[in-house]
């Protein structure tokens, strides 16, 4: 069974920094990629970042040019820094992984329980 455990959030002044870190236990065949999204209250979920080993992140709109993450996939850790912080980023951040499971046939999708991020202004 693949978990995903989430640490960091919480109260972030705005203006300030928010780190996050999420690390899967279980057994993974293959990483495809790891990453944040983020969920604010009314409205949908939204990409934060995601990364594939080897490849360039991908950002959301709304974090680009003030974020950046990392993947260590021997450790199977995703670390994720935005700065510049905005009341707008308020939301509950949430861990995802896309990973090839038993037989490497089939990819499955593994979510976080979420960590609440307020930005205060």
């Amino acid at each position: 069974q693949v978990q995903l455990v989430e640490s960091g959030g919480g109260l972030v002044q705005a203006g300030g920094s928010l780190r996050l870190s999420c690390a899967a236990s279980g057994y993974i065949f293959e990483i495809n990629h790891m990453g944040w999204y983020r969920q604010a209250p009314g409205k949908q979920r939204e990409l934060v970042a995601i990364i594939t080993p080897g490849h360039s992140p991908v950002y959301g709109d709304s974090v680009k040019g003030r974020s950046d993450i990392s993947i260590d996939e021997a450790r199977k850790t995703v670390d994720f820094q935005m700065d510049s912080l905005k009341p707008g980023d308020t939301a509950v951040y949430y861990c995802h992984l896309m990973a090839l499971g038993r037989g490497g046939l089939q990819n499955f999708h593994y979510w976080g329980q979420g960590t609440q991020v307020t930005a205060s202004s």
